[in-house]
Order: C-alpha cells, then structure tokens, then sequence
C-alpha cells in the first residue's frame, strides 16, 4: 500500500511540474527578426508588424533601420501580456535569420516569398491567408499597352509558384485573392506564349525587383516571347517594377481601394455588391498597368521557448500580447 502511494505522489508531483512548466506567466523577452528595414526616423504607425504591437505594447527604444524595443503596457485593455518585451531585430540577412533560429538566438523569424524552403522539415511555423499581393507594376513610359500584355501573357506563374514559391500561395490574375472576393478565378493566369510574341517582338525592359530569383525567371519567360528583359536592383529606376501590396481588411471594397492606391491606381468606386466589386477590378486591371501575379502568405518559423496561440492573424497583423516564454528556458 506505502509503495502505491509513493507512484501515486510521485505521478501528481510529476503532472504539477508539467502544468507548471506549460502554464503561462508574467515575465520573459521574445526575441524577433524581420527582413525588412524601416528606415525612419520613428517606427511605422500602421500596417502589419510593429505597428500592432502598439495598445498592448510601447515603444522603448527605436534605432531605425536596425533595432526596436517595445515593452508591456501594464494598463492594456485587455490585460497586461505576458511578455516583459518584445526586441526585434531588423534588415536581417536570410543567412542571419535561418543561423539565429538554429542557434536559438532568437525565437520567431520571417521568411520572405522565395526563402520558405529554408524554414526547414519539422519546424513550428505560423502563416497567415495569402493576403500579400505580388504583382508587376509598370512605369508611366510604357506606353504601348501592346508590350504590357505581352510581359503578362509570357509569365509561367505556375511554374514560378511550384518552385520558386515551393506551392506557397496561389497563381493569380487579380488584385483581390479569392478568398476575400470569391470571383478572383475569373481574372486569366494562364501563359500565351504564341500570342504575346506578335504583340510587341524585339521589344526591351528593364525590371526592378528585389525578389531577384522571381525577377530571373519573369526575364526567362520573357524571352521566350521575344522580349528582353533586364534585371535590376529594386531601387533603380525602371520600366517594370515586381513589388507588393498587401491586404489589410476583410472588407472587400475597402481592400481593393488600399490596393489600388498602393500601385498607384485611380480609386476605384465604392461598390455594394460583388458584381460592382468585379466590375470595378476590371476597369482597374484594363490595360495591363498592373499584371497580379500571384497571392502569397506570411510565413514565420518559431522556436521552441516561445507558447501560446499563433501569434499572427489570418491578414499577417502581429498579435504577441497572449504568447509567453516557457518557464526555465529563458
């Protein structure tokens, strides 16, 4: 009978250490790097990100470009986090993000469209939908919308999706992804290589891009259709920029405005069913301006201190004040 209660003790002793361990608490610092860089004078006041750690958490320290700071506000409406801090690491090489993780010098890292592959097999990870919008976006000097439809007709998107983006997203020819307006799968995305070569053969353009792995095989493509194609770096001036816009609301007609801005597109009208919101998308994709490519997640690989709920919404927004730091691994 001693020895039963001795197994019994030892197992609820054993299950109070392990519900202890796992229970959240007050207290840790969550270690984050990002690729981009902010170089601003003050952090970004809205957008995915940084932006929306604000309410539950302050800024404490700003180095822009580099390091930012935020600490938890203990008057938060919905309670104070369970984090102390929030410390992020900015403009991180893909090199120093993939190391860090590894090393376990930080606990969450971002991973752009063309990096996922190196998340690595059986790592915790978070997405959100695909509510990042990779499209090209052509400069006012071209002209001849005959040499924008053939860059649009000559894309593979498929393939450029299934190996570049490892099936990460979706091939589209809209500005809205599916899931938010159900009719993005009317827009076409099929390549017509035969055709964009009678519309404008020997023509050449240069491509900014920054996602340069894209930017290759777009060029690729590209000549195929009897197009040239050059590549350059994505702050230099060109006649073809590959950039993106995100998604930042559910509603339909307002994210279809954030985008259109965002590309440089007239405001399109207000519209109060989804066959004026078609209708609207059309008229702004009429003329090859902008060619959407395709819609793509944000995607993070997270270490093992880190608990809690994901701690991203399904549009990419940041939301830490309910995750915490396991106990005796800080």
């Amino acid at each position: 009978m001693r020895r039963i209660w001795l197994r019994s003790l030892a197992a609820i002793s054993a299950l109070a250490a392990a519900s202890a361990a796992t229970r959240p608490h007050y207290g840790g610092v969550l270690r984050v790097e990002v690729r981009e860089r902010f170089e601003s004078a003050d952090p970004p006041e809205s957008g995915p990100g940084m932006a929306d750690l604000k309410g539950a958490f302050a800024i404490s320290e700003w180095q822009g470009g580099r390091r930012a700071v935020y600490t938890a506000t203990e008057e938060a409406a919905g309670g104070r986090p369970f984090l102390d801090s929030i410390e992020i690491q900015l403009g991180r090489t893909l090199r120093e993000r993939t190391v860090d993780l590894d090393l376990g010098r930080t606990d969450l890292v971002n991973f752009g469209s063309t990096e996922s592959r190196r998340v690595g097999a059986g790592r915790n990870t978070w997405s959100s939908s695909p509510a990042r919008l990779i499209a090209l976006v052509f400069s006012p000097r071209v002209e001849d919308a005959r040499v924008r439809e053939a860059l649009a007709l000559a894309i593979d998107r498929t393939a450029i999706l299934n190996v570049l983006l490892q099936k990460q997203g979706e091939v589209s020819g809209a500005l809205l992804p599916q899931w938010l307006s159900g009719y993005a799968f009317v827009f076409p995305t099929a390549a017509d290589v035969a055709r964009a070569r009678t519309l404008a053969p020997g023509k050449t353009l240069t491509l900014a891009a920054d996602e340069r792995a894209i930017a290759d095989r777009i060029a690729l493509n590209a000549r195929d259709a009897g197009l040239t194609v050059t590549v350059v770096p994505g702050g230099a001036a060109a006649d073809v920029r590959l950039t993106e816009a995100r998604i930042v609301t559910t509603d339909p007609a307002r994210a279809l405005a954030v985008v259109a801005a965002a590309f440089g597109l007239p405001e399109p009208p207000h519209a109060e069913s989804a066959e004026a919101l078609y209708s609207a998308e059309r008229a702004l994709l009429e003329g090859y301006r902008v060619v959407p490519l395709f819609h793509v997640p944000d995607v993070y690989a997270v270490g093992p201190r880190v608990k809690g709920a994901p701690g991203i919404t399904p549009l990419g927004e940041w939301r830490f004040e309910n995750l915490w730091i396991e106990s005796g691994r800080q």
